[in-house]
């Protein structure tokens, strides 16, 4: 049976609530997962920089807590779906708030960095 690798910390909100999008990909995936339900495939074109393994390990955990629905639809080939649930949808603001953060800090990290450390840290 699947155990996680860092386990859910409930001694503190915050570390709560980084508990539960702490890895690279889960933000990334709820914030795909916003503007509707997409199937394994389509998330695996939508994050190419990822790994399909660790992005399908992600998914399960984000299903596990709550925060997506997975639906597997009776047909022959089987097809799946995620979806984000309404706890999930929860999340959306502060991913907001991380998306604006970085796009008002871009810059100040690109002159820091420089543009092809950027890229090869796989932005």
């Amino acid at each position: 049976m699947y155990e996680r690798k860092i386990p859910v910390d409930l001694d503190c909100p915050l570390r709560l609530t980084m508990s539960l999008i702490d890895s690279k990909w889960k933000s990334c995936l709820l914030d795909e997962l916003r503007h509707g339900p997409m199937r394994p495939s389509e998330l695996h074109k939508a994050l190419p920089e990822a790994a399909p393994r660790v992005l399908d390990l992600q998914l399960k955990e984000l299903v596990d807590d709550g925060l997506v629905a997975k639906t597997i639809y009776p047909e022959l080939p089987p097809r799946s779906e995620y979806a984000i649930t309404e706890l999930g949808m929860t999340l959306i603001p502060i991913i907001d708030a991380m998306l604006e953060w970085g796009t008002k800090n871009e810059r100040l990290f690109l002159e820091k960095y420089g543009a092809g450390k950027a890229n090869a840290a796989g932005k």
